[in-house]
């Protein structure tokens, strides 16, 4: 058997050879060179314009977004200009105050809902009779777009106001009756809106069967 001293021995050797591998190990991963992501042929590793194109319209969304934050901060703050809002709602704000009974509310609701009407058949019908006439305006359709879209607000805020300040929200006779009167309404001012954009159709034609005439 061998000694205690030579086990040592031989345990010391042991130790040694084995740090010196894990030493010269570690120096050659060091020493390599990094390895090269492989591209795809046809590809590039560069950022493509589609995502530099949204990653520049981002930047600028976000800073108008703050600029507008800070302009309207700003405003808030202005003696000026709390002054101007406060001379600007306040004959509002008597005059609704005044009107707060619910026959004002049935006359709103009904005249917001002619509008609704109204506006949505001119939209949809009226411009078809002047599609199958020949005629086409844009101008028109962005106008009835754009009375289609007050209508329906002014008819939410009515509502709105009316639930709050009156009771005609509470009486089914009062609501159904403002809407009938409304549809009523909105039907006698579609045909005549229809009337008047075919008329308008009908002076557009005119010189361009006269040029072909010629």
């Amino acid at each position: 058997m061998l000694s205690t001293t030579a086990k040592r021995f031989a345990l010391a050797l042991v130790l040694i050879f084995s740090f010196g591998g894990l030493a010269q190990a570690q120096q050659d991963s060091a020493t390599e060179p990094p390895v090269k992501e492989e591209v795809a042929p046809g590809t590039t590793s560069e950022p493509s314009t589609t995502d530099k194109i949204k990653d520049t319209t981002e930047e600028l969304v976000k800073k108008t977004e703050e600029q507008v934050k800070e302009i309207a901060k700003k405003v808030d703050e202005d003696p000026t200009a709390k002054k101007a809002a406060a001379g600007i709602l306040q004959p509002i704000y008597t005059v609704a105050e005044a009107l707060s009974f619910p026959a004002f509310h049935w006359l709103a609701f009904a005249l917001m809902s002619a509008g609704v009407f109204s506006f949505a058949l001119q939209l949809v019908l009226g411009k078809l009779v002047v599609l199958m006439r020949m005629g086409f305006s844009l101008k028109e359709i962005a106008s009835d777009a754009v009375g289609l879209a007050i209508s329906i607000v002014g008819l939410v805020l009515t509502t709105q106001a009316a639930a709050e300040n009156s009771t005609f929200t509470q009486s089914a006779a009062a609501v159904i009756s403002a809407t009938v009167v409304g549809a009523f309404v909105g039907l006698i001012l579609y045909f005549w809106g229809q009337a008047q954009e075919l008329e308008a159709a009908a002076g557009r034609s005119r010189p361009v069967l006269a040029n072909k005439i010629r």
